[in-house]
């Protein structure tokens, strides 16, 4: 992209072609399976297997929502999102960095845990935005719970990508992952404090109070926060 504004202006066009849907029929989760492995497999991150699908036990947590963004009827990119709390403290992320993260959840945070973020190779290469449309929807799950503190579980060359977009910071050092071939490492940012700064320099990754009850809803009070959220954990105007 040739200027902040003209990248900024792709993405927002990009956004009125996708149509962001929740993965609820098994053939909607069975064809983010097969992306899943077809993504993952290509960056030599997985081994090959019989079935040609990556799922795990969290794909049915109580706590989760699974996403597919789809470009004139085509799957093109997929994200997983676990809300973790002192109700439902399940996320991929509590699994391995439970001893950094369990304080928080003890202490009554709500914290966003996107994973399982997949593009479609060619899909890609003709949106160069779809990623960050899809990165989107963790904002969005942050925003609808109220989350204290959201996630990135990342290998290390994509930490550069989460710290210019979402300004996150690594936590601890990275970790094997059960399933992957690479270490992952944790990052993190207070997501009240980060929201408004993130936003105003991102336009796209703002959303409406009816886009967010729309996509996460019915709202229930188990994924919410489990105590009062910080000064400027509002919702946002919609």
């Amino acid at each position: 992209m040739s200027s902040p504004g003209v990248f900024v202006n792709h993405v927002l066009e990009l956004l009125g072609r996708i149509e962001y849907r929740r993965a609820e029929s098994k053939e909607d989760k069975l064809a983010i399976y097969r992306l899943r492995y077809e993504c993952y497999l290509r960056e030599g991150a997985i081994r090959r297997n019989k079935t040609g699908l990556f799922k795990d036990s969290y794909d049915s947590a109580p706590n989760v929502w699974i996403f597919g963004l789809h470009i004139d009827g085509r799957l093109a990119s997929s994200i997983r999102i676990h809300a973790a709390n002192a109700v439902h403290p399940i996320s991929p992320a509590m699994t391995i960095f439970g001893d950094l993260l369990g304080p928080r959840i003890a202490a009554g945070e709500t914290i966003i845990d996107p994973t399982r973020l997949v593009v479609d190779h060619d899909m890609s290469r003709a949106y160069p935005g779809l990623a960050y449309a899809t990165v989107r929807l963790g904002m969005l799950a942050s925003e609808f719970c109220k989350a204290d503190f959201a996630l990135a579980t990342v290998r290390s060359e994509h930490r550069a990508f989460y710290k210019r977009l979402l300004a996150m910071e690594p936590i601890g050092e990275p970790r094997p992952y059960p399933g992957l071939k690479r270490p992952i490492n944790l990052m993190g940012v207070h997501y009240p404090t980060m929201k408004s700064k993130v936003i105003a320099r991102y336009p796209f990754l703002a959303s409406s109070a009816v886009e967010r009850d729309f996509l996460f809803g019915p709202r229930r009070d188990d994924l919410g926060p489990t105590r009062a959220t910080p000064a400027g954990g509002g919702r946002q105007a919609a």
